[in-house]
């Protein structure tokens, strides 16, 4: 008999693994034909096939059948009722089942567990919570697993509620919550719209004082996040500080993709360019960087925000970097980053100047159609919405078009560049004394902060007032007709007269009366450029500067020199503003010193300025570099308790020497930092390559280096996607006229016809015949080329004056030759 069981029992088990409920209702039926009554294993088979088949009714039935045969079920047997109830979301019925387990004597935790999780799995999450909490109440203990599985689900389903109760179960049964539950609480507070949540769990987090709670490179991502995205108020500081922190903490926690990607995010989105820059470059170094960055356009699209913050800022070099970056990801450029200004400019062409005027196509603009293109008859048109203050760059409203502020030209950001770096010269120059230039004269260090002082300040000009038109002769009455595009023939009366009425409509108009230029003769002196180069940017030398922080490389100035121009250390002062952007975010970063400290040193600086106000010295311009202060109280005597136990320090504190070079030392003695401990941005985040960029000086702006760019920013723009107006091509191509650079007439030309864009025929002649003009003849000949490939009427004045060049034999071309 025990032979044939077993057999059967075999059978059986094969077919309910086969989920056959059929076959194993079968063998049961043999078993019974053949004298053997079916067990609790023989039910339980059965009830396992249903449940594999997912037949919860033929389970149930299959369960009342062995219970009115008068069985006792097997403790599996119910598991794999529960589980099968768990699979369809049935939580009640699942929940009788325990019931009818308890009435059995069976321990129902492994069965809770089991519905628990399943119900989690199968998406129905509030009834596992029900559950669960109905047996933690019950005095069920839950597994890590399953804790853990709770609260990150609970949490990707934004129910921090729900994740909170079970954390608070979890550390009532015994476990503390580590990193990762404090990640997936922060992942929820982080989207509420409330960062202060975040950012007092990320406190919990820092100064729990536990290691297996403190928060990792995704715990500063989701409060950066928190701050990012917040519609509140100005938030670019908190992430500063946040950022700080961060730093600080660099020997254990390292930024990743995420953490730039979003610090670019923030910084973009509250106009601080340099900074986003700083970090975007970062980003690049990661590969697929752009694509975290662009997180598939939600978010208001950080990427093409980036894109444009850019173009309105004028940065056509990091532009260009950019999108080389998007290309080596593999990244297309969204319709978002080539939204349209007011002129019908994208971002291939609305640095270039003249801004705020559309671009001459060389034929008459037909606005009323280009009206009801838009769908102005039908009022799809979009209104123009102007963007107010320092509100982020958010998508646009509905109804409305994204109406951008006034972009920034790339010339005046090359000057504005050059102007900042001349300036941070000078500044070395004034903190590192005239030694720096070697062996000089006094003679020639006045000359060198001469021009460094023009270079910053620009020359002292008067203000230029228009000549009376009764005291100009006939001479300069034409010049002012000349430069505003109005007639020069008639009398002296008549030009008067015309001069006259010319005023006065630009007045009405508020349009400044136009004057002479007035040139600026820029006198080279190689020998003080010579001696100009010779002062080095230390910026990032960690070396130096913590020689400098520790008072051994200290250099004084003579006091002739700093006391040369007090007034000039006011104008510096009140340009600041300029370079506040690129220095603000940092300073958190490399300046991690104690408050308290800082604020103890301050005050002496501050005291002695009101008493008797020195000129500015190099102890006044210490680049400080971040350093852990204050350590725990278990690991050195230096925290601020203790220090305040010292006998030696009076009631006030004021125990620091004025100079600080001196307190520095004082701190050393004191151990309350260790040299050590000593580190730059470059060193915490390895960004060396950004000390060769902060020494390199700005390139000058020419016209050739803006065509250049703007040519190879339309070619990367259309490999990625975008499609640039036939206003951008008009306006390089009138650029590079201005230059002239006719090598790129053809360039450009060949590039807004493969767009499907055509100019206006007078255009075409314009760029021929200066083509004609510069005595490039080759370069006259492809332009005509081009306009009959593409279906373009060349005019006959236009040919016969080209045909006419050829025949003289005067060309002189800017193309290369073809190969043969």
């Amino acid at each position: 008999e025990k032979g044939l069981r077993l057999a059967f029992l075999e059978q059986l088990a094969e077919r309910a693994r086969a989920a056959d409920a059929l076959g194993v209702a079968d063998t049961i039926y043999d078993m019974v034909a053949a004298g053997l009554s079916p067990g609790p294993r023989s039910f339980h088979g059965l009830v396992a096939a249903h449940a594999l088949a997912g037949d919860a009714e033929g389970a149930m039935q299959t369960l009342r059948r062995e219970l009115s045969s008068g069985v006792r079920p097997l403790h599996e047997t119910f598991v794999a009722l529960v589980r099968v109830f768990a699979k369809k979301g049935l939580s009640t019925r699942a929940m009788e089942i325990l019931a009818a387990m308890e009435r059995y004597k069976y321990d129902i935790r492994k069965a809770w567990l089991v519905l628990v999780e399943e119900l989690v799995r199968n998406h129905y999450l509030e009834d596992a919570n029900t559950v669960f909490l109905k047996g933690a109440k019950g005095g069920l203990q839950g597994t890590d697993d399953l804790y853990d599985l709770l609260i990150e689900e609970d949490c990707k389903a934004g129910d921090h509620s729900n994740a909170l109760t079970v954390a608070y179960q979890m550390e009532a049964a015994g476990r503390m919550a580590t990193t990762f539950h404090f990640n997936c609480l922060l992942s929820v507070q982080a989207t509420c719209g409330i960062p202060e949540i975040a950012f007092s769990t990320y406190e919990n987090m820092e100064y729990g004082g536990e290691d297996y709670m403190k928060p990792d490179t995704e715990s500063y991502n989701w409060v950066i996040q928190a701050f990012t995205r917040a519609t509140s108020h100005d938030r670019a500081p908190d992430v500063a500080e946040l950022l700080g922190m961060m730093v600080e903490d660099y020997k254990r926690v390292q930024p990743n993709a995420r953490t730039y990607a979003l610090l670019v995010e923030c910084f973009t989105k509250y106009c601080m360019v340099n900074e986003a820059i700083r970090h975007f470059r970062a980003l690049r170094r990661i590969p697929g960087g752009t694509k975290v960055l662009y997180n598939a356009g939600n978010c208001g699209d950080p990427l093409s925000l980036y894109l444009r913050s850019l173009c309105l800022d004028g940065r056509a070099d990091e532009l260009l970097e950019a999108l080389e970056a998007m290309a080596d990801d593999n990244q297309t450029i969204a319709p978002r980053a080539m939204i349209l200004n007011r002129k019908y400019r994208t971002l291939v062409s609305s640095w270039i100047e003249p801004l705020q005027e559309e671009a001459d196509v060389g034929f008459d603009i037909d606005y009323v159609a280009r009206y009801i293109e838009e769908g102005g008859l039908t009022g799809e048109r979009k209104r123009w919405v102007p963007r107010r203050g320092k509100t982020p760059l958010d998508p646009d409203e509905f109804g409305f078009a994204y109406s951008n502020p006034i972009e920034t030209s790339f010339k005046l950001r090359c000057f504005e560049e050059l102007k900042l770096y001349h300036r941070r010269l000078l500044i070395t120059l004034r903190n590192e004394g005239p030694g720096i230039l070697g062996d000089v004269s006094e003679d020639d260090v006045r000359r060198v902060v001469e021009r460094l002082k023009k270079l910053v300040v620009g020359p002292k000009k008067n203000v230029v007032k228009p000549k009376a038109a009764s005291k100009m002769v006939v001479a300069e009455l034409k010049i002012e007709l000349e430069a505003q595009g109005l007639p020069t023939d008639g009398t002296r009366q008549v030009l008067y007269q015309r001069v006259q009425k010319a005023r006065r409509i630009n007045r009405s108009r508020g349009i400044p009366l136009w004057v002479p230029p007035v040139e600026d003769d820029e006198v080279v002196d190689e020998e003080l450029d010579e001696m100009i180069s010779r002062i080095k940017l230390e910026d990032g030398n960690t070396e130096f500067w913590k020689r400098r922080f520790l008072g051994e490389t200290r250099n004084h100035l003579c006091e002739e020199d700093s006391k040369e121009d007090p007034d000039f250390d006011d104008e510096l002062d009140e340009d600041d503003d300029d370079d506040d952007d690129d220095d603000s975010a940092k300073e958190a970063d490399e300046d991690e010193i104690d408050d308290e400290v800082i604020d103890r040193t301050e005050n002496q600086a501050g005291d002695d300025e009101t008493k008797d106000k020195p000129a500015k010295g190099p102890n006044q311009h210490l680049q400080m570099i971040g350093v852990q202060l204050l350590k725990d109280l278990e690991k050195t005597s230096g925290s601020t308790k203790k220090l305040k136990k010292i006998p030696e320090i009076d009631d006030d504190e004021d125990w620091f020497p004025e100079d600080p070079i001196e307190a520095f030392k004082v701190m050393r003695e004191t151990r309350m930092f260790n040299v050590a401990d000593m580190y730059t941005t470059a060193d915490a985040w390895g960004w060396t390559w950004e000390r060769e960029l902060k020494k390199k000086m700005p390139r000058r702006w020419s016209q050739e280096w803006e065509v250049e760019l703007a040519i190879k920013i339309m070619n990367k723009v259309i490999e990625l996607g975008g499609s640039p107006t036939i206003g951008d091509c008009a306006i390089i191509l009138r650029a590079a006229m201005r230059a002239p650079v006719p090598s790129a007439f053809i360039t450009i030309l060949q590039t807004t016809h493969s767009l499907g864009h055509k100019f206006g025929s007078p255009l075409y002649d314009e760029v021929i015949l200066l083509c004609l003009d510069l005595e490039e003849m080759d370069a006259a000949i492809a332009v005509v080329a081009e306009m009959e490939t593409n279906g373009i009427k060349v005019l006959d004045e236009t040919l016969d004056r080209v045909l006419a060049a050829k025949q003289i034999g005067n060309g002189n071309s800017a193309l290369q030759p073809p190969a043969e």
